[in-house]
C-alpha cells in the first residue's frame, strides 16, 4: 500500500474550517458541572463546600410519593342528576299495587329519603380508589356540598334499604313476592355522575402546588468530604447544587477563556473526523460530494445534541441519533461507517446530562440497527428493526440503572421516550432519498431498486436482446459471489452487471448470443467494420443510461467493463488476413480501465462468463486454466493497473470464480429408459 499523504486540495481544509466555525457557535455557553459522582461510591474529588445558597430539591421518588398522597386525598366531584328522583316517583305512581294501595305513601317517603342521601353506581365500592379520601363533592345549581361517603348509598345498598322498609310495612309473609312482582328495584338508579373534568382539574391544581424543595442549603456549608461515600442524601444535595449551578451560576471566568476553549474543542472534533476519513477511506477526499456528506452527518449530530441540551433532559432519548448510522451505511462500507458514527456521537459526551449512558446507548443501538436493517428494510419489516433497536436501548438503560440506581427503573416515561425514538429512527430513514438528490449520491436502497429486473430498461434488454439479458444475469450472480469474497460493494456490483451491456439493445443481432439461427450479421463486413459495430455498444450504452437517468456510478461500469482491450476475434482475423499491424487502433475499445474493486470484478466476470460459453469440456482443469489465463491476461495488458485491488484479492477471486463455474456447469445424470421404450 502506498504511503498516504495529506490531501492537497484546499477545499478539503476550507470545508473543515467552515465546520469548525459552525461548531464553535453551537458549543455550550455555560460549562458543565465539574464533578462526576455515583451513589454508593466514594467522593474522589476535593472536599466540596457550597459557594452559594441553593434549595434542596426533592428527588423524583419523593415527588412521586407526594403525588400519590395527593391523589389519595383528592375529593371527587359528582354532579347531581335531579331528574332521577322525579322519574323514580313517576314510576312509583304508575305501578299498580292493587289491594296494597295504602303502601304507596310509605314507599314514596322511603324513596325520597334514599335520594336525599344520593345514590352512587355499584362500581364505586367503599374501598374504591376514587373514594379513598372518604368524602365526595356533590354539585348542583352552581354550588357543591362535601358529603361523607359513608352517608351515600350505592344502588345495591339503596335497594336493600327499600326492600327492608317494604317488609316492615307490608309484612314479611308477602313482602318479597309482591316486591318482585311490581319491580320495586327499578325505582333505584344512580343520581350521582362523576365529573372527571372538575376532579382532574382539582388534582392538577394540587399537583402544581407541590413544593419542589425540602429545605435550603447555606453558603460555606460542607456538602461532601473527600473519601465519603455518596449516600442518597448526599446525592440529593449534589444534584440540587448542580442544577442551581447550571441554571443560575454558570461560567464565572473571563469570556475570552470560554471562547478559546470552545475553539480548541471544535478543532479537536474536526481533526478527529479528518483522521477517521484519512485512515478509513482516503479516497473520500477526492470525492467532494461524499466528503461533504460525511461532514454534514457530523454537523447534524452536533446540532441535534446542542439543541437538545436546551430542552428537557428526556429529549435525548427521543431524538434518533442512531439514524446517523443508517444515513452513513447507505453510502459507505461498514469499516468506515462505524468509525465515523462513533465520532458523530462524541457531541453527546459534551451536551447530554447522563453523557456516558446516552453515548453507550446510541453506540450499541446504532450498531445493532445497522446489522438488523440490512435484513429487515422492506415494508413493515422496518418496524421489526425499530422494535429490536428499542429493546437494545432499553437493555442498555436497564444495565446502567442496575449499576447506578435501581429505584429509577420505575421511570416508565423514559421507556416510552425510547420507543418513540426507535420509531423516529425508521421514520427518518427516507431522508436518504433527499440526500441522494442533494449530493447526487447513490444509496444501497437505490441500487437494490435499480436491480429489479422489472425496470423499464432491463425489460427492454430482455425483450430486444434476450441472450444478452441472460448473459447479464449470469454475470450478476458470478459477480455477486466474487464481491462477497473480498468485501466489495455487492449491491453496486449486481446493478453494474445488469446494466453493463445495455448498449446491445440498439443492435442485438450484432452479438452472437442474440443471433437468430442461420443469420450472421458480420457476413459481408470487414474485420474493421465488425469491430466498430461491436465497440459501438459502449457508446450506445452510455447514451441509453443517460437517457434513462442511470447514476454515473453505473455508467462507469459500462465504460470500464472492456477497459482499453481490443476485440480479439476480429483483431486476430484482421492480422491473419494480412492487415497492417500499425493500423489497429480501430479494434480497441475507447473505454477506461477499472479504478475500483467492483469494476475489476465485473470486467473479469464478464470476460470469463462469455469465454466459458465456448468451452466443450467443463472439467476442473479446463475451467481453472480458463480463469487463470484470462486474469493473467488482464494483468499483462495493464487493465488492472489503476484499480485498488491486491494480488491476494485477485487470488481469492480466482478461487471463487472457478468454484462458481464448476457449480454452474455441473454435469447431469442421464436418465435411463425403461425396457422396451424407444
Amino acid at each position: 500500500m502506498d504511503k498516504l499523504q495529506f490531501p492537497r486540495r484546499s477545499r478539503v481544509y476550507v470545508a473543515l474550517l467552515i465546520l469548525a466555525t459552525i461548531i464553535v457557535f453551537l458549543m455550550p455557553r455555560r460549562p458543565k458541572f465539574a464533578y462526576d459522582y455515583k451513589k454508593g461510591e466514594p467522593w474522589i474529588h476535593e472536599t466540596l463546600v457550597a459557594k452559594y445558597d441553593f434549595p434542596i430539591l426533592k428527588t423524583e421518588a419523593q415527588l412521586l410519593k407526594e403525588k400519590e398522597r395527593l391523589a389519595a386525598e383528592i375529593v371527587p366531584y359528582f354532579r347531581h342528576d335531579t331528574p332521577v328522583d322525579y322519574n323514580a316517583h313517576s314510576l312509583l305512581n304508575s305501578i299498580g299495587l292493587g289491594s296494597n294501595e295504602h303502601l304507596r305513601p310509605y314507599l314514596s317517603e322511603t324513596v325520597s329519603h334514599i335520594y336525599s342521601k344520593h345514590v352512587l353506581p355499584d362500581y364505586y365500592s367503599r374501598n374504591d380508589s376514587t373514594l379513598v379520601s372518604g368524602y365526595i363533592y356533590v354539585g348542583s345549581d352552581g354550588s357543591a356540598v362535601k358529603i361523607p361517603v359513608d352517608e351515600v348509598y350505592t344502588v345495591s345498598s339503596a335497594r336493600a334499604r327499600l326492600r327492608e322498609e317494604f317488609r316492615e310495612i307490608a309484612g314479611a309473609a308477602k313482602a318479597d313476592s309482591l316486591y318482585e312482582a311490581v319491580g320495586l328495584d327499578n325505582l333505584i338508579t344512580p343520581d350521582l355522575i362523576i365529573d372527571k373534568k372538575i376532579t382532574d382539574q382539582m388534582y392538577r391544581t394540587s399537583i402544581e402546588n407541590i413544593s419542589l424543595t425540602t429545605g435550603f442549603f447555606k453558603e460555606h456549608q460542607t456538602i461532601v468530604k473527600y473519601g465519603d461515600i455518596v449516600t442518597s442524601e448526599t446525592e440529593q444535595l449534589l444534584d440540587s447544587y448542580r442544577k442551581e449551578y447550571d441554571a443560575n451560576i454558570g461560567y464565572d471566568g473571563h469570556i475570552a477563556f470560554l471562547w478559546t476553549g470552545n475553539v480548541i474543542l471544535a478543532i479537536a472534533f474536526v481533526f478527529v473526523l479528518f483522521l477517521a476519513i484519512y485512515y478509513c477511506n482516503y479516497k473520500v477526499f477526492a470525492d467532494t460530494k461524499k466528503y461533504l456528506y460525511l461532514l454534514l452527518m457530523f454537523l447534524i449530530s452536533f446540532t441535534a445534541a446542542s439543541v437538545a441540551s436546551r430542552m428537557r433532559p428526556d429529549i435525548f432519548y427521543i431524538i434518533p441519533f442512531n439514524v446517523i448510522a443508517l444515513f452513513l451505511y447507505a453510502f459507505f462500507k461498514r469499516r468506515m461507517v462505524y468509525v465515523v458514527y462513533i465520532i458523530s456521537l462524541l457531541p453527546l459526551l459534551l451536551f447530554a446530562p447522563d453523557a456516558v449512558e446516552i453515548f453507550v446507548m446510541y453506540l450499541v443501538s446504532g450498531a445493532v440497527g445497522m446489522f438488523v436493517f440490512e435484513k429487515f428494510n422492506k415494508g413493515w419489516l422496518q418496524f421489526v428493526t425499530a422494535f429490536i433497536v428499542f429493546v437494545t436501548m432499553v437493555l442498555v438503560w436497564v444495565a446502567f440503572r442496575l449499576v447506578e440506581d435501581v429505584e429509577s427503573l420505575k421511570s416508565y416515561r423514559v421507556i416510552a421516550d425510547m420507543a418513540l425514538g426507535a420509531l423516529l429512527m425508521v421514520a427518518a430513514y427516507p431522508l436518504i432519498y433527499l440526500f441522494e438528490k442533494i449530493f447526487r449520491l447513490v444509496s444501497t436502497s437505490k441500487l437494490v431498486e435499480l436491480s429489479d429486473t422489472s425496470n423499464k430498461l432491463l425489460r427492454m434488454l430482455a425483450d430486444k436482446a434476450p441472450g444478452t439479458f441472460q448473459h447479464s444475469l449470469q454475470v450478476m450472480n458470478l459477480a455477486d459471489a466474487a464481491a462477497r469474497s473480498i468485501d466489495a460493494d455487492v449491491p453496486l456490483v449486481r446493478a453494474g452487471a445488469l446494466y453493463h451491456d445495455i448498449g446491445k439493445i440498439n443492435n442485438p443481432q450484432c452479438f452472437t448470443e442474440n443471433a437468430a439461427p442461420g443469420v450472421n450479421f458480420h457476413e459481408g463486413l470487414s474485420p474493421k467494420e465488425s469491430a466498430q459495430e461491436i465497440i459501438k455498444h459502449i457508446s450506445d450504452g452510455v447514451a441509453l443510461a443517460q437517457k434513462h437517468g442511470l447514476p454515473q456510478v453505473l455508467i462507469d461500469f459500462i465504460v470500464s467493463h472492456h477497459g482499453t482491450t481490443n476485440t480479439a476475434y476480429f483483431y486476430n482475423k484482421y492480422l491473419n488476413e494480412g492487415g497492417d499491424p500499425s493500423q489497429v487502433s480501430e479494434f480497441y475499445y475507447n473505454g477506461i480501465r477499472p479504478t475500483t474493486k467492483e469494476q475489476v470484478i465485473l470486467m473479469l466476470c464478464d470476460t470469463i462468463e462469455a469465454a466459458s460459453r465456448s468451452m466443450k469440456d467443463y472439467s476442473q482443469e479446463n475451467i481453472s486454466a480458463l480463469v487463470d489465463n484470462i486474469i493473467e491476461g488482464k494483468v499483462e495488458e495493464c487493465q488492472l493497473s489503476c484499480a485498488d485491488i491486491s494480488l491476494r484479492e485477485l487470488n481469492i477471486l480466482k478461487d471463487v470464480i472457478k468454484s462458481y463455474l464448476m457449480q454452474m456447469h455441473h454435469s447431469r445424470v442421464a436418465y435411463p429408459k425403461r425396457n422396451g421404450q424407444k
